[in-house]
């Protein structure tokens, strides 16, 4: 349990890639994903196991204008009513319309500091990848999975396989983020990620350009799960390669698996 562990390596044992139980560290949560997830806990008379580590907000029915009015569509109106009762009945942090600390829910993280490298991130979006630009093991889950992390605070995982991009050169002056992933997805195809951890190396991934926004940073790992990849990251700054022992991870012994060989090169 103490030897270090990459974070992609850390599910499974060994050859047997039967599913393990990895452990939540952040939970985000929204009203889209999240009522039949809280229902299924009071049908089986469950609480929130750590409401600690579950992070609630209003993001995708919200209007971006006259806020501080009622919602006029009404399915939107529902969802974010369901959400704040049910923060208020299992105890989870909130942060409703008007609130400063209010936002989309796969910036948030990193915004308010709560993002850090090491840690497994979920969410029940697809873009929760964008967590990866900060070193942390982040995924996009489902409603019956947002049930299983607001009950356990764990989720059950195969072992992901792993690929390494380098991108090497200097980028000409226009080339974005962006630009990049479409270039790696023009050259493994929409599913070339499916099951896959992909990690961005390389002198053109360090080395953005001078007084670039956020944005360079977290396009990557949002961008990849059109791809088909599972999650992304990139090594925090100033570290090439993220070691963890994982030992307060993961619920069962680990065992390495082996890394994969495929090493796309742009």
């Amino acid at each position: 349990m103490g030897r270090p562990c990459r974070l992609a390596h850390g599910t499974g044992e060994g050859a047997s890639r039967q599913p393990d139980l990895i452990y939540i560290d952040l939970h985000l949560v929204h009203e889209v994903t999240s009522p039949q997830a809280f229902d299924g806990l009071r049908l089986n008379g469950r609480t929130v196991r750590r409401p600690d580590l579950t992070i609630a907000t209003e993001d995708h029915n919200v209007p971006t204008i006259d806020i501080d009015k009622p919602i006029a569509d009404p399915i939107s109106r529902i969802q974010v009513e369901t959400l704040r009762r049910n923060c208020e009945e299992f105890g989870i942090r909130l942060h409703p319309m008007g609130d400063a600390e209010q936002g989309i829910v796969h910036i948030i993280g990193p915004q308010l500091g709560l993002t850090q490298p090491g840690m497994t991130v979920v969410c029940g979006d697809s873009h929760t990848s964008t967590h990866g630009a900060f070193g942390a093991l982040a995924m996009g889950i489902g409603t019956s999975e947002v049930e299983h992390v607001l009950a356990t605070q764990a989720l059950p995982l195969r072992p992901f396989k792993t690929m390494e991009v380098n991108v090497d050169g200097q980028l000409p002056p226009g080339v974005s983020a962006k630009d990049i992933i479409l270039a790696v997805i023009a050259k493994i195809g929409t599913g070339g990620g499916q099951g896959h951890v992909i990690e961005y190396r390389g002198s053109a991934i360090e080395s953005k350009p001078e007084r670039a926004p956020a944005w360079w940073r977290l396009t990557k790992p949002r961008s990849n799960f059109c791809a088909g990849v599972r999650t992304r990251r990139r090594a925090p700054t100033g570290m090439r390669r993220l070691r963890r022992g994982l030992n307060c991870v993961l619920t069962r012994a680990l065992n390495s698996t082996p890394r994969s060989t495929s090493t796309p090169r742009l």
